[in-house]
């Protein structure tokens, strides 16, 4: 059997479906949704086509994605703070090295530390270093780390 080309549209009618799940109670808040495989099989559909849908029922807030876990229905309570985790991170970062524990030269926690200490994905800290290089608040020297950047600014 050849695949069939997916009909223009496909996405917002399987979004729908997952929709009315979620609304109705079957799929509950917190409750992990299927995998993209899973959810392509069901639908008959290629894992772009729900990737489109999944992205659609996340922009409207139904679903978000916990790295390292997948997407889950979303709650009340993760309405409140949309700020990702990456951007947490930085943040928190952030405010350590403006506080002077983490002086000029002073090393930054490796990626690895970063994944364990928070529970997040590789890729998230280093989102969450690379927002840190971006603004000039760390420099990277290859193959020793992370370091807190001097600062010639009153701080």
């Amino acid at each position: 059997m050849s695949p069939r080309p997916t009909p223009w549209g496909t996405y917002t009618q399987i979004a729908d479906v997952l929709r009315h799940r979620i609304t109705d109670g079957e799929l509950p808040a917190g409750a992990p949704l299927p995998s993209e495989s899973a959810l392509g099989n069901e639908f008959h559909v290629a894992r772009s086509t729900i990737r489109r849908a999944l992205a659609t029922l996340e922009a409207d807030g139904l679903v978000h994605t916990l790295p390292g876990r997948g997407r889950v229905v979303s709650g009340p309570d993760d309405k409140r703070d949309a700020t990702p985790q990456y951007r947490r991170i930085a943040d928190e970062l952030r405010a350590t090295i403006a506080s002077g524990a983490l002086p000029p030269g002073a090393p930054l926690p490796s990626e690895s530390a970063i994944t364990q200490r928070y529970g997040v994905s590789r890729g998230t800290a280093r989102q969450a270093l690379s927002e840190l290089e971006g603004s000039g608040l760390i420099f990277a020297v290859h193959g020793k780390g992370r370091f807190v950047r001097g600062s010639g600014a009153s701080g």
